[in-house]
């Protein structure tokens, strides 16, 4: 008999007590721009740009040998702290699912006007095309 995973929702991960095995759903943040210096260094020199109405993606090799993601989503374009914080949630989600793709890039996700007035399937969907053009680029 097998025990079904449990979501332990204080620390976001789930583990299943057979196998001993940890999934975590968080991004950790070695793959997140952190601090000044590491924007300023993709702001830049970007060597890839990608964008839509809602978003913008500026990137570029990492040093670190591994992708991170900066966001920047400002006040002035997404009114509402609750907005906000769901567009960051969506943007993270996003990277991690398609890090595997961006080996070794540093990218920033700028929002634009409008950009919460998308449902979430329309932010999944725009954010996925731009990680596909920042990787069709960084690859060539």
């Amino acid at each position: 008999s097998t025990r079904p995973l449990i979501l332990d929702n204080d620390s976001h991960h789930i583990s299943n007590s057979n196998a001993g095995l940890t999934v975590s759903f968080v991004l950790p943040k070695k793959n997140k721009l952190l601090n000044k210096k590491e924007f300023s260094w993709v702001f830049n020199k970007a060597t890839y740009k990608a964008s839509s109405r809602h978003c913008l993606i500026l990137a570029r090799e990492s040093q670190v040998g591994r992708p991170r993601v900066g966001l920047v989503i400002a006040k002035k374009h997404i009114k509402r702290a609750v907005q906000r914080n769901r567009v960051k949630r969506l943007i993270r989600e996003s990277f991690r699912y398609n890090q595997h793709q961006l080996l070794k890039i540093d990218a920033i996700v700028l929002s634009r006007n409008g950009m919460a007035d998308l449902d979430n399937p329309a932010i999944y969907k725009m954010l996925n095309q731009l990680w596909q053009k920042i990787q069709n680029k960084a690859s060539t």
